[in-house]
């Protein structure tokens, strides 16, 4: 008979094995250069935390890709005119077809901002800009808010992040092994809502609800 001590020993070698074979594929996953093309949808959500989100959700939205754009989380002292220094440049886009979300604080937040803001407008697809390492939770947040919408994943990756191979660079792990840490909770709340939501009468009137 084994001994509880080496069973013990044996479980948490095999989770931490686990664990570290997860965050490789992980890590490899969200580094890789995103496609460029993506296709239309009725808005685009950027959520805040870099100059390369924003200045590629107004491309897109620049492009035609979308009727309008939400930048979610911004701080509260921040302006469109703040918006148009950060990414170079007034555009006509900024000033008709974007609005600014005051009320997130974290990816939680981003989600209920984006569903409420998808509701007021009537939106059924949205393009989602952020970067490559926070897209994996950003997607799980908002499909457990918005079941009914088409989320399109639009990642980018920030440049610090493409200097070096990510496992040679200290900052970029921990940025990575954090996020990849977040991701559980994350997958957690999205299983949860699945299963305490299928067939309820909530789930079966989102959609009748969003275009009230």
């Amino acid at each position: 008979m084994k001994h509880p001590f080496n069973w013990l020993i044996g479980t948490a070698a095999a989770v931490f094995w686990i664990f570290a074979f997860g965050f490789i594929l992980f890590a490899v996953n969200v580094m890789r250069v995103p496609e460029t093309s993506v296709q239309r949808a009725d808005g685009i959500i950027v959520l805040t935390g870099g100059q390369l989100r924003i200045k590629a959700g107004l491309e897109l939205l620049e492009k035609g890709r979308a009727k309008r754009l939400l930048i979610t989380g911004v701080n509260r002292r921040t302006t469109k005119p703040d918006i148009a220094r950060l990414v170079g440049g007034q555009s006509a886009e900024l000033d008709c077809c974007v609005d600014l979300g005051y009320e997130a604080l974290n990816t939680q937040g981003n989600a209920g901002e984006a569903d409420a803001w998808a509701r007021r407008l009537g939106y059924y697809s949205l393009i989602v800009v952020t970067a490559s390492y926070h897209m994996p939770r950003s997607l799980m947040e908002l499909n457990s808010r918005m079941p009914d919408v088409e989320i399109i994943p639009y990642p980018v990756i920030p440049v610090g992040f493409r200097d070096r191979a990510w496992w040679l660079d200290l900052g970029t792990s921990r940025v990575l092994l954090t996020e990849y840490i977040k991701l559980f909770p994350a997958a957690v709340r999205l299983a949860a809502w699945r299963a305490f939501s299928t067939g309820s009468p909530d789930s079966r009137n989102s959609a009748a609800a969003r275009s009230n």
